[in-house]
């Protein structure tokens, strides 16, 4: 059952990544303050990075990594250090998952852009530096190799077929790998919810 959104479970995730090898991408950068008019999902995908990916009379910049052909349908993105960092807004989350992303690998995150991630229905995945760099490097090396990210056993597989092991919260992980939200996760305990109601009747009635 799902709450607020339709999500499909976030089972074996296996992709070639997307590299964007920056610190400090704030939320300004993911998703600039100008598109924020809305709070509807539909079309920010569009305005992903949209200072670095177009030009100012709207045209791509070719050379931006989402608007090179091999990026189309990948569903992983390698990022830097401090990702997400800025104002919130869950804007963020929404046009990265927009655009396809699952998840967003990086060596830190801000906390408030990893809590709407999170809910969100992206996957941050919190790495080392040096194990960032290694990854980066195989990226650079060979970028259209993939990555595995198995959340059941919260294990980063790469190209190289090595191991990371990655933390995220209990609860979170809960809803991703079920595919609903927080309001999703509510409403499966309906029936106890009422039960519970029932063997507890207000101390104080609320309807006269």
């Amino acid at each position: 059952m799902s709450g607020n959104v339709d999500r499909e479970p976030f089972a074996l995730v296996a992709s070639a990544a997307v590299l964007l090898p920056r610190d400090n991408v704030d939320t300004d950068q993911i998703i600039p303050a100008r598109f924020l008019k809305t709070i509807d999902r539909a079309g920010l995908a569009d305005h992903l990075f949209a200072d670095w990916r177009y030009e100012a009379d709207g045209s791509p910049r070719l050379d931006f990594v989402l608007n090179q052909p091999e990026s189309a349908g990948r569903q992983i993105l390698v990022a830097g250090d401090n990702f997400g960092c800025g104002s919130s807004r869950e804007h963020a989350p929404w046009a990265l998952v927009g655009w396809g992303f699952r998840a967003v690998i990086a060596s830190s995150f801000a906390d408030i852009f990893r809590s709407n991630a999170l809910k969100n229905g992206l996957l941050p995945i919190e790495v080392a530096p040096e194990e960032l760099r290694r990854i980066t490097g195989l990226l650079e090396a060979h970028p259209d190799l993939g990555l595995s990210i198995d959340l059941a056993s919260q294990r980063l597989t790469l190209p190289d077929r090595s191991e990371i092991a990655f933390a995220v919260d209990a609860f979170a992980r809960r809803i991703l790998l079920d595919g609903t939200d927080e309001l999703g996760y509510l409403l499966t305990h309906a029936d106890a919810m009422a039960a519970y109601e029932e063997r507890h009747p207000a101390a104080i009635s609320t309807l006269s």
